[in-house]
């Protein structure tokens, strides 16, 4: 999965560039490295990578700012590799695009799980994951996980990839509780059983997208300590 992909490693710590750099060319990959942000945006357009590893405390410009601007141009997967490890930081990081967020020190073998994980979530279309077709539709909201649309009061919605894969999982299992566990290894897969916090972040995304009142849902449930359903049809 990652033999003959091309990586940008964006970071000012030298060693990490050179312990990433190494670990990717034992997988065979094709890696490019920046010290800075401005540095790594001129790579990432020179390159075009498949993946892009952004540390977040870097001077002049942060790697927060450098993966808002790649995310407007690309959907490029983006793993943010920092030391600072808050539930907060690791939701900024999922909220400004990233798909992963690995905190250092860290583990060459991890960081090649995880980055297989997402160059393949990456390279699948949201039909890839679902076994069936749904439909649920109401006055107000209207998901066809046949034909992939989404609207809200009959106006199309933007989803990301992640966002549409979370609510297909539980639409197609609509009233049914669905742990933590079973969303992430169905929208991720197994190497993220340990990141519920990524389940949180995009169900709240969710909740801002397609319910009338965010804070208190009619269609993303919370089963309490357990994980979410979705509202059955009636």
């Amino acid at each position: 999965m990652i033999s003959g992909k091309k990586i940008l490693v964006i970071d000012d710590d030298v060693f990490v560039r050179e312990i990433v750099t190494e670990t990717m060319h034992r997988e065979g990959a094709q890696v490019f490295t920046a010290e800075n942000g401005p540095e790594g945006l001129r790579q990432f357009y020179a390159t075009q990578p498949d993946l892009v590893l952004l540390d977040v405390m870097m001077p002049h410009v942060t790697g927060w700012e450098i993966g808002r601007q790649i995310r407007l141009l690309s959907h490029v997967p983006i793993i943010m590799l920092t030391s600072l490890s808050k539930d907060e930081d690791i939701v900024r990081g999922l909220d400004y695009g990233a798909v992963d967020y690995i905190t250092k020190p860290f583990s060459p073998k991890v960081l090649a799980a995880r980055i297989r994980a997402a160059l393949r979530q990456s390279s699948q279309e949201p039909a890839a994951k679902e076994e069936k077709a749904a439909t649920f539709h109401d006055s107000y909201l209207t998901i066809d996980l046949t034909s992939h649309m989404v609207t809200v009061n009959k106006t199309p919605l933007k989803l990301t990839k992640t966002e549409y894969r979370v609510l297909a999982y539980l639409v197609q299992n609509a009233g049914l509780v669905l742990s933590f566990q079973q969303i992430l290894e169905n929208v991720w897969g197994w190497e993220y059983q340990d990141s519920i916090q990524y389940v949180h972040v995009y169900v709240s995304r969710l909740r801002q997208k397609i319910e009338p009142d965010p804070q208190n849902p009619h269609y993303l449930l919370t089963e309490y300590g357990t994980g979410y359903r979705f509202k059955k049809m009636a």
